[in-house]
């Protein structure tokens, strides 16, 4: 066991897991097999969003949907990799490198978490669709910087009680 309890590491990584997977699926059915991705629909379904429907093919044959040629879902992948990977170095590490780490890791997730809002503006007033697979890694970037930002706040008054008591 490492400086993370079981949950706070299955809490670190879960949501990465399922974000690799998410743009997984996106990468597979779309780029590689020339599919919609199951459960996206080609014509469009209605949303709660006035003028905006569930059509992944049109966000992800849109111009946004590339940054320099590479499909924003292989970025994707790889943020979400090195978000699991941080986490596991950061609960395997000495206590002098996991403080520098955590930092990073903090860092590294706020930078998802900035894409986030450019993203949501491409999908809702450019292209007037949302692609469910993009809103799952959306919510995960989401839920997973909650989660860091909530154990770094526990983990500082953890510390804090210690030295109070020192």
């Amino acid at each position: 066991m490492g400086r993370l309890t079981l949950k706070w590491l299955g809490l670190f990584i879960a949501f990465s897991v399922v974000g690799v997977f998410s743009s997984g699926v996106v990468l597979y059915t779309y780029y590689y097999i020339h599919n919609a991705p199951p459960l996206c629909t080609l014509n469009g379904e209605s949303t709660p969003f006035p003028g905006v429907t569930v059509n992944c093919i049109r966000v992800l044959s849109s111009p946004y949907a590339e940054v320099a040629d590479v499909p924003l879902d292989v970025l994707a992948v790889f943020w979400f990799i090195i978000n699991i990977v941080m986490a596991i170095a950061y609960d395997r590490s000495g206590e002098a490198v996991a403080s520098r780490l955590f930092r990073v890791l903090m860092y590294w997730r706020f930078i998802g978490l900035a894409i986030i809002p450019y993203l949501l503006y491409v999908e809702f007033a450019i292209l007037h669709a949302l692609c469910l697979y993009c809103t799952i890694m959306h919510s995960m970037i989401i839920a997973d910087f909650i989660v860091v930002t909530v154990y770094a706040y526990f983990n500082h008054r953890a510390k804090a009680k210690v030295a109070a008591v020192d």
